[in-house]
């Protein structure tokens, strides 16, 4: 987890595509600028880094389902539900699986978990479109890359 990058998923764990699920993991940095303020005695990772989390563990889900051809980009949150907190060093388990897909749009239902017990969930409403443009696109090739996005899930090229 590289918090400064917003670059949240480490690897991934499990990508069904049948299913249409997908497990990563990501190490919560034991020291960062954001615990000085978030809060000071007291650090806990923010909930929105939580969000953000669930919804770059469905977006790779997203890509994944549309052959790398298509880019997610968040449209809504819903029914968050911050469970419990995270506090820095702790693994993160985060799954989502899609449960709606259909014109240009798709729902995820999403959480997070440490050791088996769960933070926080949410369901999440992507809007999807092809790449917009070839910079933002080899970003996503050299981040598949780096977090294991298996090779057979990028048919492009």
């Amino acid at each position: 987890m590289q918090l400064e990058y917003f670059q949240l998923i480490d690897r991934i764990v499990d990508l069904n595509i049948d299913e249409k699920t997908i497990t990563v993991e990501a190490q919560v940095p034991k020291e960062n600028t954001i615990f000085e303020g978030h809060f000071p005695g007291y650090p806990l990772l923010p909930g929105v880094l939580l969000i953000e989390s669930m919804a770059q563990a469905s977006g790779w889900l997203l890509i994944a389902l549309m052959n790398f051809e298509r880019m997610p980009f968040l449209a809504m949150v819903k029914e968050a539900k911050m469970r419990s907190f995270v506090s820095p060093g702790e693994l993160l388990t985060v799954e989502a699986r899609v449960v709606h897909e259909g014109s240009g749009f798709a729902v995820t239902e999403a959480k997070v978990s440490v050791n088996g017990r769960p933070r926080c969930n949410a369901a999440i409403t992507f809007r999807h479109i092809p790449f917009p443009n070839p910079d933002l696109r080899g970003y996503m090739d050299a981040e598949a890359r780096r977090i294991g996005f298996p090779q057979q899930a990028m048919t492009h090229d």
